[in-house]
């Protein structure tokens, strides 16, 4: 059993097929094949069941997907610490990354000074829902991600706090007012954005015991916004969230009474297991937040 087979069986199970395994890695798809029927030889045991042109994980793929993806972190992290030794000058950062806070407002600020910093370092950044960047760190696909705090499952550093805020067509009959209730936004249609706090703004709801009359839900904000700005629905969202210059200029947002905040930070499985890229990456980001120089 090799890295290598470990890491091909990995990218075939996140990319469910051997064509697109063998296109990232860009070597031959027999190649792809080869290794994981000699994984499985050695394993004695079926990790991949090909059905009908897919590619699904058996029972014991899944079972042993994570271990193995901990077996390739641990590599990477013995090479990383290796380059440590040597000032750092190569190795790989996985970064999950979600919704418009984290991406377009913290994310480019941190890496900068990374990039300054470690410039011989690979950066890979996957987005995605903060549920799933949850999963991808659980599953060892990411080094580290943001995520909205309290995380208790990891070791976490708090980055920023913002509240949130109702979203509302510029003509709606509320409009004018200085904050809405949670209540206040079941009367309409409502937009749920799964971009960021898809999980935080249902869980508010639930806590308030009211139900919003979900009628739309959106992967990414801008079609949120478009949404309410057409006069067709409400939504509720993290107020960082939102473009600086509003975007279209047709919705206006409100504070919540009582306020709501959130927290946003960076979480890892732990610290100390952590690759020397991502404790300096996490380093970095709290010593910017002290300094206030986040860009937020």
């Amino acid at each position: 059993m090799t890295l290598t087979q470990l890491q091909i069986f990995s990218l075939v199970a996140e990319l469910q097929g051997f064509t697109a395994a063998a296109a990232r890695l860009r070597i031959s798809q027999s190649a792809v094949s080869h290794a994981i029927r000699q994984l499985e030889r050695e394993l004695d045991v079926e990790l991949l069941q090909r059905r009908q042109g897919r590619v699904e994980l058996s029972d014991i793929g899944r079972q042993l997907l994570p271990r193995m993806r901990g077996m390739l972190g641990l590599a990477e992290t013995v090479r990383q610490e290796a380059a440590d030794a040597r000032g750092m000058r190569q190795g790989t950062l996985r970064i999950g990354s979600f919704g418009p806070t984290s991406s377009m407002r913290l994310l480019p600020a941190i890496l900068a000074h990374y990039r300054a910093q470690y410039p011989g370092i690979e950066i890979h950044i996957d987005e995605g829902p903060d549920r799933l960047v949850l999963q991808w760190l659980q599953d060892r696909r990411i080094d580290i991600g943001f995520v909205v705090l309290p995380e208790p499952r990891f070791d976490t550093c708090a980055l920023l706090e913002d509240q949130m805020v109702a979203v509302l067509p510029a003509h709606h009959a509320l409009a004018g007012k200085s904050a809405l209730t949670l209540a206040e936004l079941c009367g309409d249609p409502f937009v749920l954005t799964e971009a960021g706090s898809a999980e935080l703004v249902s869980h508010l709801f639930q806590a308030a015991r009211l139900r919003p009359n979900i009628r739309y839900r959106c992967a990414q904000l801008l079609s949120t916004l478009e949404i309410v700005a057409s006069g067709e629905a409400v939504t509720l969202v993290a107020e960082m969230a939102l473009p600086k210059v509003p975007y279209p200029a047709g919705y206006v947002s409100l504070p919540l009474s009582p306020p709501v905040t959130r927290r946003v930070g960076l979480a890892v499985l732990s610290e100390s297991e952590a690759t020397p890229a991502a404790r300096a990456f996490l380093q970095l980001a709290a010593r910017l937040q002290r300094e206030g120089r986040l860009g937020v």
